[in-house]
């Protein structure tokens, strides 16, 4: 464990930064991005480097709504994250926010995650902490509750739609197979079963303001995620915390800080109110003796 911080930032920004500072180390390489939780947030911004972006996330009509509505990605996959298709090292970055904290056996998620991950190459994580008062009152308040005012953070980018619409590859140009099946998928702007969405196909669908619902595994916490990475033997390169949903809730100036606040004093701060998210820049070691996956 090294290069340990705290201090707030803003994780969009940060992990773009960072994405951006790995494609320098590779100069001639096209970058693979897995973006896992596609449903949910945005994408890199890599500038100009050549990239390939697939996606993954649970499936849920709101998460397919927003996936179809990404011009970013080359290809995604909704379902199972157990068993959505993902090639071993075949990626150099995985991106994954707000989505741990939402995914159920997380631990499983992770490991395919970090599977398929090339040696040296980045795990970006962006999660709200289990082990906060906000996590405590966000998966023990009714839901309703918990959502009310609360909106989607889209930290320094432009929405999808205002941004242009790249090059593909040409896997993402294949066209539906012949039959009742497939035209009936394609009118609807969806793949058959089993099989990823072409984005040129993809419908542009109302945009949802709730976040989606958390699980909170116990690897979903800022000690649960740092003993991940010991027991796996991952790098964790920095480390920070953050007040979103804190902020989003209007922190500060009304009942959400008054409850966090009164969770913290009751528990004598073992669950903090001081963030509410926690973002991980994590490395998979190049060393063929390391410990990885």
């Amino acid at each position: 464990m090294t290069d340990l911080r705290t201090s707030p930032v803003n994780g969009g920004d940060l992990f773009s930064e960072r994405a951006r500072q790995y494609a320098l180390e590779k100069p001639l390489q096209r970058i693979h991005v897995l973006e896992a939780g596609c449903g949910w947030g945005t994408g890199l911004d890599l500038g100009d480097r050549e990239r390939d972006v697939t996606g993954v996330d649970l499936e849920s009509p709101e998460l397919r709504a927003y996936t179809c509505e990404r011009p970013d990605l080359d290809a995604w996959h909704l379902g199972d994250l157990r068993t959505v298709p993902l090639p071993p090292r075949a990626f150099d970055i995985v991106h994954a926010s707000y989505l741990i904290e939402r995914a159920p056996h997380a631990e499983l998620v992770l490991d395919r995650f970090v599977a398929a991950l090339k040696p040296g190459g980045l795990l970006l994580v962006h999660l709200r902490d289990r082990d906060t008062a906000f996590g405590f009152l966000d998966r023990t308040l009714p839901r309703w509750l918990r959502s009310s005012g609360r909106r989607r953070l889209r930290p320094g980018r432009a929405p999808a739609a205002d941004r242009p619409r790249r090059a593909r590859g040409a896997h993402a140009r294949v066209p539906y197979p012949a039959g009742e099946g497939g035209a009936a998928a394609a009118a609807a702007g969806q793949a058959p079963a089993g099989q990823a969405t072409p984005a040129a196909s993809r419908p542009v669908p109302v945009v949802r303001t709730s976040p989606p619902p958390a699980i909170y595994d116990r690897v979903a916490s800022r000690s649960g995620l740092r003993w991940y990475c010991v027991m796996r033997g991952l790098v964790v390169a920095e480390e920070y915390t953050s007040r979103q949903a804190l902020d989003a809730l209007g922190a500060g100036t009304g009942l959400a800080d008054l409850l966090c606040r009164l969770v913290s004093a009751v528990t004598r701060g073992r669950l903090t109110a001081d963030h509410s998210e926690v973002t991980f820049v994590i490395r998979k070691p190049e060393n063929r003796f390391a410990r990885v996956i």
